[in-house]
């Protein structure tokens, strides 16, 4: 498949802004049982900040993916049987939500209810936007319950790195806890992801070519692209990118996505400032990026039978 960049985007940084939430979350109610000190309410006023700047980030991005974006209302319109018309009614109230939650901390009237609710909201759009693609069936790289899994641990674990930098600024005692659970959430998005491509790279397409078109033969070309050009179904169907430059990204994803962050976290316990932690943050979350890239352009469409036959 051709990884439209909006879908990128939206899916890792509004994946990332979730993690954000429950995270802080966690911390909130650690502090309540009386397992965390005192912690600054700045922590949690900045901490929704960062979810709505992400959540936001990842919303404009996912405009460009429609046609016409002042239709885009109209994308809820499906929510009996449409995950995507789900999320898209889930986001914005989660997004209120949590300015709620933050508005609370700012007025030093911390709201559990709220916090909780944002939690929920929370994990409902990991599902959602996971099961966007999970539950297309024709793409059977996507079609397992892994890619929700993957979707909501990834952003966990990024969302916990990025928790951690906010937290050396304002509540330095919270960092060793963060800094590992964000190490804890990348290992195990190294076993659920890893496994996802393990069970990818040994599935054989249920069909041919032959029994596609009804045809026999054992060779089938196609001699022409119509129009004389390239057909809308190659250029969505197909990312049209080299080999070496799908294994640069693939590599730059293990290395920033999940060898960075879990070397950097595990070794200094996050005792890196500030400025450290940031950067290990946003170089997790460019490695995501690059991951999600790789979600997209490793599914195969049983379109590209056809488009094969040409080559």
């Amino acid at each position: 498949m051709r990884p439209p960049l909006s879908m990128v985007l939206f899916t890792t940084l509004a994946g990332a802004g979730q993690g954000v939430l429950l995270a802080l979350f966690g911390v909130q109610l650690a502090l309540l049982s009386g397992l965390a000190v005192a912690v600054a309410p700045g922590l949690f006023i900045a901490g929704a900040a960062l979810v709505l700047a992400l959540c936001g980030a990842g919303l404009v991005s996912a405009s460009f993916h429609l046609g016409h974006p002042l239709r885009g209302w109209r994308a809820a319109s499906g929510w009996r049987t449409s995950w995507l018309s789900r999320e898209v009614i889930l986001l914005p109230v989660f997004m209120a939500v949590v300015s709620l939650w933050g508005l609370a901390h700012w007025l030093r009237a911390p709201s559990l209810a709220l916090g909780a609710v944002a939690s929920v909201l929370a994990l409902a759009l990991y599902l959602c936007t996971g099961m966007i693609y999970a539950a297309v069936k024709a793409i059977r790289e996507w079609a397992t319950p892994i890619t929700p899994l993957n979707f909501t641990i990834l952003g966990l674990a990024s969302g916990s790195a990025l928790s951690a930098a906010l937290a050396a600024a304002l509540s330095p005692a919270l960092v060793p806890a963060l800094a590992w659970l964000a190490v804890a959430g990348t290992i195990v998005g190294v076993v659920t992801r890893g496994g996802q491509l393990w069970r990818n790279a040994r599935l054989k397409s249920p069909t041919t070519l032959q029994a596609a078109i009804g045809v026999r033969h054992p060779r089938i070309v196609r001699s022409t692209q119509g129009m004389m050009s390239h057909t809308f179904n190659d250029r969505e169907f197909s990312h049209g990118r080299t080999a070496s430059f799908v294994q640069a990204v693939r590599w730059s994803a293990v290395l920033l996505g999940f060898i960075v962050p879990v070397a950097a976290l595990s070794a200094t316990q996050g005792s890196i400032g500030v400025g450290g932690l940031a950067a290990v943050g946003l170089a997790q979350l460019a490695g995501l990026l690059a991951e999600r890239w790789i979600f997209f352009a490793d599914a195969r469409h049983p379109q590209n039978l056809y488009a094969a036959s040409s080559r």
